[in-house]
């Protein structure tokens, strides 16, 4: 069964990009130190982003996110999604209005006008396919921003969180939780590398938060 996978890097004060973020700097002031273990020689980490993107099937992000990658200091060939460890999955942008033009055409891109759900819901569709066409179980993965994970986390739409918790703090940013839903996460695993702890979650219904609302 397709799972769908929130993906992102945070510092240890709980941001997933510093301040004062723009389409030129889009991870904002000293972001660049929560990305450091995508680009490092480390084999752990290596072997992270080497697993995490073989396995993508389809990626989601919003379009603040897409306005950075998809801008003229975005993504090249040395800084797309995987750094060169994978092909190219599908992407699904959820926006409001679909842009006028794509820098990155030699991408699949999907704009979904109709919210989170509808995009998370596309997104399935077509790793679904990819995953009959390749023989082999792919994943949704859900890459940013922070605002996009927060509110699929919300929705209860994620199945899996995978955090990259990177030895830093930044003071101020873009956080990545800002209240919402409560959630029950199980760790599966954790791995620290010199550069990022990766730590993966399952999410589970939060039974027990429920009851106790229900005054049971």
């Amino acid at each position: 069964m397709t799972r769908i996978i929130a993906d992102i890097s945070v510092s240890l004060d709980g941001f997933v990009a510093g301040p004062d973020p723009d389409p030129d700097n889009g991870l904002g002031a000293g972001g660049e130190a929560l990305h450091t273990w995508a680009f490092s020689d480390d084999p752990d980490d290596r072997r992270i982003l080497r697993e995490a993107t073989a396995r993508s099937g389809a990626v989601v992000l919003g379009r603040r996110l897409f306005d950075v990658v998809d801008g003229p200091k975005g993504w090249n060939d040395d800084s797309g999604y995987g750094a060169g460890e994978v092909g190219k999955p599908a992407f699904v942008v959820v926006t409001s209005t679909p842009p006028e033009s794509v820098r990155l055409t030699d991408l699949d891109w999907t704009f979904v006008t109709s919210g989170l759900p509808d995009a998370v819901a596309a997104a399935r569709e077509r790793a679904e396919a990819a995953s009959s066409q390749r023989g082999e179980e792919l994943d949704v993965v859900i890459m940013g921003g922070g605002a996009t994970i927060g509110s699929a986390l919300d929705a209860g739409l994620v199945d899996v969180l995978t955090l990259h918790l990177a030895p830093v703090v930044l003071g101020a940013g873009t956080p990545l939780f800002t209240g919402g839903t409560r959630r029950t996460l199980v760790r599966r695993s954790v791995t620290a590398t010199s550069t990022a702890t990766h730590l993966t979650y399952d999410l589970v219904d939060d039974v027990a938060g429920r009851l106790g609302s229900a005054g049971v």
